[in-house]
């Protein structure tokens, strides 16, 4: 079992056991130990600069979300005893602390399921409230939408802005995307974008799957839609848009069921978060307007193609996008979904700097090799023998629906590699 102790300046331990992580929330710790951190550094300030004061449960779930992408980043996988799955003990101090003592077990399962790993959370209690409490006017918005520097969150916000929506857009500050996401904040509005920063600091190796990390974008959201009004419902929406080839990530082989298959905005995942924010009474509702539609049907029926034209070329999808000097790898299964969804929107590749891997046909690169294998095994013995078990939480009806993106978009992913000579 591998323990993470997270907590606000008033909550510091007495005691530093050397088999424990600590992370000091919002502050850089006085203590100089290889196993003290700090997270959610720049925070406070972001939120003043935002004009954003969170209810104390959302302000919680913040607190909550750091500590995860806290432990999620130091304890590494290798050190587990398959290589991969680890036992997390996280100890992490909230000021409503019965409230979410009660959602402890659906916590612990939502992280298992997005994280792969088992989890244990103790809840202490913050005394004296570090909740920010300076009160600002609501904003003039009228929902809150996920802008990653991706394309599907340029598109849905395009999508919004078309609508006659109004949204107000939340994103993390990730080095190579952030003028991006100004820029696509700005071409639908003004003053629409809170960009705000994780800020972890960990000493020594850090651990680089970060299947957590979507939990402190929807933090974000969740915060930031205490700064606008209820809509007619009373009810305040969070778009995330996502297309649902993506959300759903099949395992394209036998390799990627555990450590290659994210699930950042899998459906269980987010109907556990729903359930989690609906039970303490948020009234915020997770809306995902391309659940059921490929990357290439997003673009395809995107509200403004000319803007999005005019934009798209400099999103980013590429899972390894940092380690390639902030250019597209071409061959990793995100940039595999790209390539293909222009080609089904019949759109010229221009992206950025483009890949660094232009000729599929000359990359023998395993997530290439995955997706060929999935699109001759679909071909040969049915959607049925690729997907197997992983549509088990879909009704019948919504599992004929994810069905058919699927094959959908395992066909735009055929179509390419047809194109590119490699089936």
């Amino acid at each position: 079992m591998s323990k993470v102790f997270c907590y606000p300046r008033q909550n510091k331990p007495t005691v530093y056991a050397n088999d424990t992580w600590y992370f000091e929330l919002f502050s850089v710790p006085e203590e100089h130990f290889n196993n003290v951190g700090y997270v959610g550094l720049s925070i406070i300030r972001e939120l003043r600069n935002s004009k954003i004061c969170p209810s104390t449960l959302a302000f919680d779930f913040l607190i909550i979300a750091y500590a995860v992408v806290a432990a999620d980043k130091a304890i590494l996988r290798k050190t587990s005893s398959d290589g991969w799955t680890r036992e997390i003990e996280l100890t992490v101090f909230v000021h409503e602390q019965d409230k979410w003592q009660a959602e402890k077990k659906k916590l612990e399962e939502m992280l298992r399921f997005l994280t792969g790993d088992f989890w244990t959370i103790t809840f202490n209690k913050i005394i004296k409230s570090i909740v920010p409490v300076k009160q600002y006017p609501l904003h003039d918005n009228d929902c809150i939408s996920l802008l990653s520097g991706g394309m599907d969150s340029l598109v849905g916000a395009i999508d919004l802005h078309e609508m006659g929506k109004k949204p107000l857009f939340v994103s993390q500050v990730v080095r190579g995307d952030a003028e991006h996401q100004r820029m696509y904040a700005n071409s639908v509005g003004s003053n629409n974008l809170c960009q705000w920063s994780n800020n972890i600091k960990i000493h020594g190796t850090s651990e680089n799957s970060t299947r957590a990390r979507s939990i402190l974008f929807f933090a974000y959201a969740l915060v930031a839609s205490c700064g606008i009004k209820f809509n007619g419902n009373e009810k305040k929406e969070i778009y995330v848009p996502e297309n649902g080839f993506i959300s759903l990530n099949i395992p394209l082989d036998s390799l990627r069921i555990g450590s290659l298959s994210t699930k950042t905005t899998h459906p269980v995942y987010m109907r556990s978060l729903q359930k989690i924010w609906d039970d303490l009474g948020m009234n915020v509702t997770l809306v995902l307007p391309y659940k059921y539609k490929t990357k290439g049907e997003v673009l395809i029926g995107c509200k403004n193609q000319a803007l999005m034209k005019s934009l798209i070329f400099g999103s980013t999808s590429c899972g390894k996008y940092l380690r390639h000097g902030m250019r597209h790898c071409g061959t990793c299964v995100p940039c595999l979904v790209r390539r293909a969804s222009f080609l089904k929107a019949n759109m010229r590749d221009d992206t950025e700097k483009g890949y660094c891997s232009e000729n599929l046909n000359a990359s023998d690169s395993r997530d290439l090799a995955a997706a060929a294998i999935a699109c001759i095994q679909m071909d040969r013995y049915g959607i049925e023998s690729l997907v197997k078990g992983a549509l088990s939480f879909a009704s019948d009806d919504e599992r004929a629906i994810y069905l058919g993106v699927i094959i959908r978009g395992l066909d735009e992913i055929r179509n390419l590699l047809k194109v590119q000579k490699v089936l």
